[in-house]
């Protein structure tokens, strides 16, 4: 049996911004995914060199590899590393677990209507998009984030695509007859932990690790699922739901215990699903930003079984050289140690079946923009190996070893293989072998940036990655590393032409300053008035919605450079990736040899896989509705 398998959804690529060609703004982009498979990669090398395999047998490895297809539904790439190239999708529409997180029938029929109509909306904004951007409109409606919303027709796959990933790992991992793996890292987009039951916020438009729990409770009968979200944002949409799921079954509990008392039958009904979430995050970043009370006190707080609630939330601090695992082993810990409480008090009531989710945003990395993390709150990437590490080990006492990691956030590319090369080290090395910090050091992600650069043969204007230099050829590691990285290569899919384009507002997630603009109204955009109970919202409905906001700005004031859509790229240029919302260079704090900060990003030319450099152009002033006259 693998330790580990990594689950890859290529689909995913294909949701992008197709508004303008100016996408130096996004920071949610298709390259994400490239930036995590150089982690993996790099994890996948280690761990093999851990486990005592030969160069050979490596090589036998690589010459097997040559030989599959993307098709396959698995391949076991290097033992114990299992690797599924997914094609896995659903129906937005009629799956059961995304009808019981983002539909659930409701006693109020108005809101039950309003949840229901929104996937609709979903898939026909999706289906519009490209039509309506043709026209001039936004394909997001008005009430929602502009900049943190995008949408185009391939959108829908994604979404679908991510949703049946997840739901196909869960499977894998709680098949009891499943010769595979116990643990997942799904890497997949967009990300999920910000939309609530009918409401897309904070680049999420379904709730990926939501939907996972309710499949894992109606398919597999796990009734009790714990959720650890590392992100450095607040998961307010996870916690909308689950704190409305739990609400449901802490009701149908009293129920059953009034009609015992009342002289009735006991009832025969299966245990309602029961879901601790437990969070990490910056309380001064979004969605918290703005200070509004409800959503800062919704990230605030913790409660232990008190109206069937498991909620824990922890804040990261800042901290002086060396001081970082104190308030690691004193504070952070807290989530792992309030699962454990939560496991132990609903012992009673539910069988042994529990599963472990872990929604592995990695913007809190040391390594992450400035312009995303701009309160200090960072963690170093060894934080993301041990906590993984002991999220495991509570998942071998607790959930028979079952724990499925599910991507969230992570924005600079540095930040994204930096941390998955950590995190899947921890989650796929076998218990009896450990991981070595120093691989992920100044030196070691040096090499890693200087060997996954893309090489240009001339004449050319991109090409495949060619060997690395020879210097890096010393270290089986990098060569192993390239080797699975060719393997995680996306299947190449055509990207149409669009028509023209409109520009929209900068993301809130990136953007927003803390000063207050007197002269505009304080309270955040809602997409909805009626969110979950003590939740991020002002009233009160049974299944949970998040507020959103967007920032204050006059559009024509707002000027941008025109460049270059961005799709997937092959390889990631760590030395030259660019902080996409300020325009300066985005660098490894210790990896000081970056390029200037008048480097522009990269975006991908006619071949959607292939890095080219971005062309400066003269800035011109776009603004929405119809094109000005001349």
């Amino acid at each position: 049996m693998a330790s580990a398998s990594i689950f890859i959804q290529d689909a995913c690529y294909q949701h992008r911004y197709i508004r303008s060609k100016d996408t130096s703004l996004i920071v949610e982009r298709p390259e994400r995914l490239t930036a995590v498979k150089v982690g993996l990669a790099a994890a996948v090398s280690r761990i093999q060199e851990v486990v005592g395999k030969s160069t050979k047998d490596f090589d036998d490895l690589v010459a097997a590899l040559d030989k599959l297809t993307l098709g396959a539904r698995s391949n076991s790439i290097a033992s114990p590393i299992n690797v599924v190239h997914s094609s896995a999708t659903l129906d937005l529409l009629n799956h059961p677990a995304v009808q019981f997180t983002h539909a659930f029938p409701d006693l109020n029929a108005d809101v039950a209507k309003d949840s229901k109509d929104y996937l609709s909306n979903l898939k026909r904004w999706s289906e519009e998009s490209a039509e309506k951007i043709f026209k001039g409109d936004s394909e997001i409606p008005s009430g929602l984030a502009q900049g943190d919303l995008y949408l185009c027709p391939e959108s829908l796959d994604a979404i679908q695509g991510a949703l049946g990933t997840v739901c196909e790992s869960i499977d894998t991992v709680v098949d009891p007859n499943s010769s595979t793996t116990k643990r997942a890292f799904v890497a997949i987009r967009p990300p999920g932990h910000h939309c609530g039951e009918d409401t897309p916020s904070g680049f999420c438009f379904v709730n990926n690790v939501v939907v996972g729990a309710a499949h894992a409770h109606i398919k597999h009968g796990i009734h009790r699922v714990v959720i650890f979200d590392i992100d450095l944002h607040h998961g307010n949409g996870t916690q909308s739901l689950v704190w409305a799921i739990n609400e449901e079954t802490h009701r149908q509990r009293l129920e059953a215990q009034a009609r015992i008392e009342t002289g009735g039958s006991p009832s025969v009904a299966t245990p309602g699903l029961q879901i601790y979430y437990s969070s990490i995050h910056d309380i001064l970043s979004y969605p918290c930003e703005d200070g509004t009370p409800s959503i800062v006190q919704a990230a605030s707080t913790s409660i232990s079984g008190a109206h069937g609630q498991w909620i824990e939330n922890v804040h990261l601090q800042n901290y002086q050289e060396g001081g970082f695992w104190n308030l690691y082993q004193q504070d952070y810990k807290q989530i792992i140690r309030k699962a454990e409480e939560f496991i132990q008090s609903t012992a009673a009531e539910y069988n042994k079946d529990v599963l472990v989710f872990i929604s592995c945003g990695l913007d809190a990395s040391e390594h992450e923009y400035a312009s995303m993390s701009r309160h200090g709150r960072k963690v170093p990437t060894n934080f993301y190996a041990q906590f993984t590490k002991d999220a495991c080990a509570f998942a071998e006492k607790y959930a028979k070893g079952r724990v499925v990691s599910v991507l969230e956030g992570g924005y600079s590319d540095l930040a994204l293989a930096s941390g998955t090369f950590a995190h899947f080290c921890a989650l796929g090395l076998p218990e009896e072998h450990v991981w070595d910090e120093t691989w992920w050091n100044k030196d070691n992600l040096t090499k890693l940036q200087n060997a996954t650069k893309p090489k240009k043969p001339r004449g050319r204007a991109s090409g495949s990655l060619s060997a690395p230099p020879t210097d890096h050829e010393q270290d089986p590691w990098l060569k192993q590393t390239l080797s699975v990285l060719q393997y995680f290569e996306p299947v190449p899919f055509k990207i149409p032409k669009r028509g023209k384009a409109i520009a929209v507002e900068p993301s809130s997630r990136t953007l927003r300053q803390r000063k207050i603009d007197p002269t505009s109204s304080s309270k955040p955009t809602s997409a909805r008035s009626t969110p979950a109970k003590g939740i991020s919202t002002e009233k009160a409905t049974p299944r949970g919605t998040t507020i959103i906001s967007s920032p204050k700005g006059k559009e024509n004031d707002r000027k941008l450079d025109v460049g270059v859509v961005v799709e997937s790229a092959k390889m990631i240029d760590f030395a030259e990736d660019s902080d996409s919302s300020t325009g300066s260079s985005s660098t490894l704090s210790s990896v000081p040899d970056s390029i200037g900060e008048d480097q522009q990003p990269k975006t991908g030319g006619t071949d959607p896989l292939s890095p080219v450099r971005l062309k400066k152009l003269p800035k011109v002033i776009l603004k929405l509705g119809t094109q000005p006259s001349s």
